[in-house]
């Protein structure tokens, strides 16, 4: 376990925004993990849990408390292969994509839509990420987690974790803060996608002949569409999609959406990207964030030099979309410090 003293935010964060941190501590094992809470109560200081910072905004005015940075690595086969399935488990320091890559490996099918989604294992269950028609609560088991609560580890079945569209009791509710997750296990099985795939992935595959869709064939296919739009966050500043699609509620706000050409998909979902698009603002800066030319629900971070400045664009960003659609967007990534 590792401990350091006033460490920027935004050495931690892919924005690469954000003030100083109190304190960072770095866990390896979960025999750290204890011991990382403890020193934080004796200090009488609050904990915030990153990984790769790919999905964390960093405020100027730092984090007066215990930043634990998860690096417990490791992955495996949990239970052996019957009828066709498998369960697979990965400790949460974990890349995601390194575990979407041992996954397709194997020849097993259930996460290979997430390759390419930058993170580590252990955030995956926290906003319940998905891609291209895939998200984790599609094959995830289970979770083993440290219960601050309780101070000692738990075992959380999937039912428990209310996993929804970027939502789980780990970022909403009464529970957010309570958990550090060290494992989660998933369960897959033999096979393949079945066309017809979203458009992108759908015209990537048919722009180049491709007519089978094995896990490892369809990993390549996501990591070439991801990789040709998105900017990698470990190179330029940005945290992935910034803003969360929009979901219609009713069959009357999906008609009124279509009956403007507004694409509704999957029964209710707007791309956000479509919107931001939509309204004139792709390729756009605002206050040195850019709207990515490539991917308009990403923000770049040209030349940012503060929250305040992501704070400005994002909320001209929001009302330039409302206003041309009636659509109020949501940002995706969360927020640490003040």
């Amino acid at each position: 376990m590792k401990i350091s003293e006033n460490i920027p935010i935004s050495k931690l964060t892919t924005m690469r925004l954000g003030g100083n941190a109190r304190y960072v501590i770095e866990v390896t094992s979960e025999e750290d993990v204890p011991e990382a809470y403890l020193f934080a109560t004796k200090h009488s200081l609050p904990v915030y849990v990153l990984g790769s910072g790919s999905n964390i905004i960093g405020r100027d005015g730092g984090f007066n408390g215990v930043i634990i940075v998860n690096k417990i690595r490791g992955m495996g086969i949990f239970a052996d292969e019957e009828n066709n399935r498998i369960q697979l488990y990965a400790n949460s320091g974990e890349l995601l994509d390194d575990f979407v890559q041992y996954s397709t490996k194997l020849g097993f099918t259930g996460m290979e839509a997430l390759s390419a989604i930058p993170g580590t294992v252990g955030a995956a269950p926290v906003q319940n990420v998905g891609a291209y028609g895939q998200d984790i609560s599609q094959t995830l088991v289970l979770v083993r987690a440290y219960d601050t609560m309780l101070e000692d580890y738990v075992e959380l079945m999937k039912i428990d974790l209310d996993l929804s569209y970027r939502h789980s009791i780990f970022n909403s509710g009464r529970n957010v803060g309570r958990y550090f997750i060290t494992k989660i296990i998933v369960e897959l099985k033999r096979g393949e996608l079945k066309p017809p795939f979203y458009n992108s992935l759908q015209k990537y595959l048919e722009d180049n002949g491709i007519l089978e869709y094995s896990p490892e064939t369809i990993r390549k296919a996501v990591r070439a569409v991801r990789e040709s739009k998105l900017p990698d966050p470990t190179e330029i500043a940005s945290s992935g999609s910034f803003f969360k699609n929009v979901y219609l509620t009713s069959p009357e706000e999906i008609q009124a959406a279509e009956a403007k050409g507004i694409p509704v998909w999957d029964g209710g979902k707007i791309p956000s990207g479509w919107l931001i698009e939509n309204a004139g603002l792709k390729g756009q800066v605002f206050h040195g964030m850019k709207v990515s030319d490539k991917a308009s629900l990403v923000l770049i971070n040209e030349s940012a030099q503060n929250y305040a400045d992501l704070a400005a664009a994002r909320e001209e960003i929001i009302k330039r979309v409302y206003d041309r659609f009636g659509y109020t967007l949501e940002q995706e990534p969360m927020e640490l410090g003040e």
